[in-house]
Order: C-alpha cells, then structure tokens, then sequence
C-alpha cells in the first residue's frame, strides 16, 4: 500500500516537472523563430476594378465671371473747337481752352445716339463703327471715316462730308437739344479778309504785267541769242561730222601702199633668183661633161640688197605719210573744237543778256512778287475754306465696334480736366476670364463646351471663345509678364445662359472645359494599370484567384483625370468588374 502510494507521487512529480518544462520550452524562442516571426507577412496584389463608363477629358480654369469685351474709351481730340483750324471757332473748347467734363458718364447700358457726357457744355455722343474717331470732319474732307459718320447718320455715304452730311449734322444736334459747330462772326470777318486779299493781289498782278509789256523790249537780245544757238548746233554738227582723212590723202596713201607691195614683189623674187643659183648640180647618171668652175651670184646678190633698200625707203615713206594725216586731223580737229568752244561762249554771252536785262527790270520784279503774294493768298484762302461750314470736332463722337453697350467703369468726374481715358464700356454679354497652363492651352480649340460651376455649387453650362492674345481684356500684357511655352495663357469663355448672372459679377468661377470625350462607354482602368512591356506594346495584369495574375495586350484610348479607355486586342479577355493590378505591393 505505501509502496503504491509513493509510486503514485512519483508519478505525479514527473507529470509536474514535465508540465513545467513544456510551459517554459514554449515561451522561450531561438534566434531564427524570432526573426521568423518578425518576418513582415507575403505582400499581397494592389489592384482597381475594370470599368464600363464614358470618358470625358477637361482642362480645369479658375476665372472671374464679367461682362465682355471691355473697351477703354477716350477722346479723340478737341470737344466744341479745333484748334487745327481757324474754320470753327468761338464755342467751348476752342482756342485752346481746358476741356473740363460737365457731365460725367453714367454706369449703365448705352444706345447708339445717345450722349456720353459732356466737356465744356459741349456733348460727346457715341455711334456705332468699328474705325476710331481720330480727326475733326469739316467740309470737303474725305475719307473712310466719314463714310462711316454717314452710316451712322443714315444719310447718302459718298465718303465725302458734303452739303446732304452737313444738314444731317445740323439735325442730329438739334434733335438732341444741342448747336452743331458753325463759324462764328470772327470766323466769317477772317473769310471775308481772305477773299478780300486775292482779289486785291489780282489786281495788282494785272496792272504789274501791262506796264511790262508796255515797258523794255528784249526782242533783239532774243533774236541774238537764238542765232548764237542755231551758230553752236553748226559747229557741233561740224565736229561730229568732221572726217578722220581726205580724199587726197586717201589717194596718196593708197599709191604709196602700192610702191610698198611692188617692192615686196621685188626682194621676193631677186630672193627666189639668188636660191635658184646657190642650189647645187644635179648628179649625173652618165659620164659628166667636164665643169667650167662655180657660178657667180654677185649680180644677184646686188640686185635683193637693191630690192630690199627700195622697200626699206617705201615703207618709210608710207610711215610718214601716215604721220602727216595725223597731224592734219589733229589740226583740223582742233580748229572745230575752238569753233565750237566759240560758238558756246557766244550763246552763253547772249542768253546772259537777255536774262540780265529780264531780271534787272523793276517791272519784271514786280511781276513776279505780284504772282507770289496771289500764289500765298489763294492758298491761305483754300486752307481756310477746307475748314469752313458745320463740322465734327474730333472729340465729340465715340465710335464703339459693338452698341447697345454698358458702361462698366467712369474714369472722371465733373470738373477734371480730360487727359486720357473717361470710361470703360462692356458689351451686355457676360464671360468669364481665366488662365490655363500652356501646355494645358495647346488642347483647347475655340467652340468647345465646358462647364461652369459657381461658388454655391450650381452648374453651368459655358463655351470656349477665345484663347491667347484674342482673350485678353486688359488690352496691355501685365507688366512682366513674359510669353513663353510654360506660363499662363488666357482664355475666354461665354456662359449658355445669363439667366441669374447679373448679381454674380465680379464672384470666381471654376470652369472645366471638355478637350475629348469617347463616344459611348468604353473599359477604363487607372493609367497606373497599364504597362508598357519590352516590345512596346501597353498590357494590362488582370488579377486571378490568389496571387496568380495573366497578361492580357490592349490598345490605349482617351485619358481623363487619371483613367485611361484601353480595348482588348483579343475579344473576351478583358470585360467590366475584372480587377487588374495596379502595381506590386
């Protein structure tokens, strides 16, 4: 019984001992089970979902919703006078007076004919045309500009300002409670002055001229220098003609040429004579004669030195000749040229004289200053008239390419003195006016839709109207600002509706501006799925069950925010609700 029971403790101790080493064997760990469990767990597949939606690609502006087309307004020129002309005068504004503004612009819409303000108490009105006022319109001028004055007018357009355009001036004005410019009385005592000096200087020039032709007579020193004329063409004619050798001279030389020849004949023959006698005895094929000794060629020999000395003398002859004919010509020559050199003083001497006793008559002084002084008169008359009548000072119509209009902003009051801009003038059209990136701004084309979404979230509808240069509304580029590939370009945009637009002037406006859109819906996956394998072609991981994925070759289409349209080259292999791998995680 004991023995039993100390086995049962014995037992039980083991039982203990191995309980507690199995507790304490399993919390402690060897170096490689505790970097086994530090191990960070088998990355698993990053993917997206496949898609079937309709792409749209936009290009995001952030603008400031306005009124459109805005155009600084100024003054052309002069309000009621002209100080290029002394045709108008005597009203506010001419003569040189400030121009003060009386009547400011008002902020509103404006109509074509109705007044814009006023300087000196004078109206500026505004007409429709698309040139700018730049010269005042004054009777007889012509001109695209005044073609343009009578459109506006609706009278005949002749593009002359003529007596039909002065009357509808005048009643354009007085419809409108206001005078058109007209001379005034020292206007009209300076034509009368003008007109009074012509006829005063005609006068005179024609008393001047008769006491002329009853005065000197220049007739004979006139027939003097008429023959010293016709004296000089002779002589010239004389020269041009003169010949270069006589007849005789010519007969001389010629004989003189012939005795050179007869004595080349001469030396050429007494040369063959004495050769003929120099060669030597043919051989004999039989038994020779007996010779009688050499042959005597001294004879010869005498006669070619003769020969030669005779043609020696002709030639020298010849030579002498010639020489004397140069001299005659020369001398000959010469005397024609003296002749000539004579008959050129004569004239000169004659045509001297004659002006002389014109120049130095008191008559014919006065004849010419009485033709100056009607010459000065005349013109100072036609300058005075061209200005003359009713007429357009240039400061008193604003021509505006676009009307009705609105005056967006006033840039005086009353009492400043006019010095530049009076007004800024919108059309009523609302736009929107941002910029875009220019990489951004290479993708926009005129015409395309966007949408416009105001600060409350309300959306709606816009379209793209300009891009660049043609978007500006400031007419000057900011200062510093540079045109380059990666700056900003403006753009332009006009709302579908102005409904509800009005009070939201001045406010920010995102726009997002449709640049491509696919036709239907298309597969889309993030652009971050597709990738370009060796070969070039673009591919896509289409994720299977595990970890396992397949390849699958599409071609790419449109990109917008992100996703791209990708089609499956082979049918099937791709559809909506598959996942493909984005990138390995």
């Amino acid at each position: 019984m004991r023995r039993s029971r100390v086995l049962a403790l014995v037992v039980v101790g083991v039982l203990v001992i191995a309980g507690v080493g199995w507790a304490v064997g399993s919390r402690l760990r060897s170096p490689a089970d505790e970097a086994a469990a530090r191990r960070p767990p088998k990355p698993s597949l990053v993917t997206a979902l496949v898609e079937r939606r309709k792409l749209t690609s936009t290009v995001t502006v952030s603008g400031t919703l306005m009124y459109g087309s805005p155009l600084s307004v100024t003054l052309a020129g002069m309000v009621g006078g002209n100080n290029e002309s002394g045709g108008s005068g005597g009203i506010g504004g001419a003569n040189g007076a400030a121009q003060r503004v009386t009547t400011a612009p008002k902020p509103g819409p404006i109509r074509p004919g109705q007044t814009l303000m006023q300087v000196n108490g004078r109206p500026v009105f505004v007409m429709q045309g698309k040139r700018p006022m730049y010269r005042p319109l004054v009777p007889g001028i012509e001109g695209e500009d005044v073609k343009q004055l009578q459109r506006a007018l609706r009278v005949r357009v002749t593009g002359v300002f003529d007596a039909a355009t002065v009357a509808a001036v005048k009643r354009w004005y007085a419809k409108r409670g206001y005078k058109a410019q007209e001379p005034d009385l020292e206007a009209r005592k300076t034509l009368q002055q003008l007109r009074q000096a012509v006829q005063t200087a005609q006068e005179t020039l024609a008393t001047d001229r008769k006491a002329l032709d009853e005065g000197l007579d220049v007739r004979p020193l006139r027939i003097r220098h008429d023959n010293a004329r016709r004296d000089l063409k002779v002589a010239e004619k004389a020269l041009d003609e003169a010949p270069g050798i006589t007849p005789e001279q010519e007969t001389q030389l010629a004989t003189l040429r012939r005795a050179v020849r007869t004595a080349e004949e001469q030396v050429l023959a007494a040369k063959q004579a004495l050769d003929e006698a120099r060669k030597p005895a043919p051989t004999p094929t039989a038994t020779p004669a007996p010779t009688t000794g050499a042959v005597d060629t001294s004879l010869l020999e005498m006669k070619l030195a003769n020969a030669q000395q005779d043609l020696h003398e002709a030639q020298e002859a010849v030579g002498a000749y010639e020489e004397q004919i140069r001299v005659d010509r020369d001398k000959r020559l010469e005397e024609l040229r003296k002749a000539v050199r004579t008959a050129k003083e004569a004239d000169a001497t004659a045509a001297q004289a004659l002006n002389r006793a014109r120049k130095v008559s008191q008559l014919r002084t006065k004849v010419t200053h009485s033709i100056t002084n009607l010459a000065d008169a005349r013109t100072m008359l036609a300058d005075f008239l061209r200005t003359y009548g009713v007429s357009v000072p240039a400061g008193e119509i604003v021509f505006l390419p676009k009307l009705p209009a609105r005056i967006d902003k006033v840039a005086v009051k009353p009492g400043d003195t006019i010095e530049g801009k009076v007004a800024t003038v919108t059309s009523a059209a609302f736009a929107v006016t941002g910029s875009v990136d220019a990489k951004e701004a290479k993708l926009l084309r005129v015409g395309q839709e966007a949408s416009m979404e105001t600060l409350d979230g309300t959306q709606l509808p816009a379209a793209l109207s300009a891009v660049g240069e043609e978007a500006k509304t400031g007419g000057e580029k900011p200062k510093g600002e540079e045109e380059s590939d990666t700056g900003a370009v403006p753009v332009l945009l006009t709302p579908g509706s102005s409904k509800a637009l009005k009070s939201l002037v001045g406010s920010a406006m995102t726009v997002r501006i449709s640049v491509g859109s696919t036709e239907g819906e298309v597969l889309a996956v993030p652009v971050a799925a597709v990738v370009t394998s060796t070969d070039g072609r673009p591919r896509l991981r289409v994720a299977l069950d595990g970890d396992r994925t397949r390849e699958v070759e599409v071609r790419t289409g449109l990109t917008a925010d992100g996703d791209v349209e990708v089609t499956p080259l082979r049918a099937g292999e791709l559809k909506d609700g598959d996942r493909v791998v984005v990138n390995d995680a």
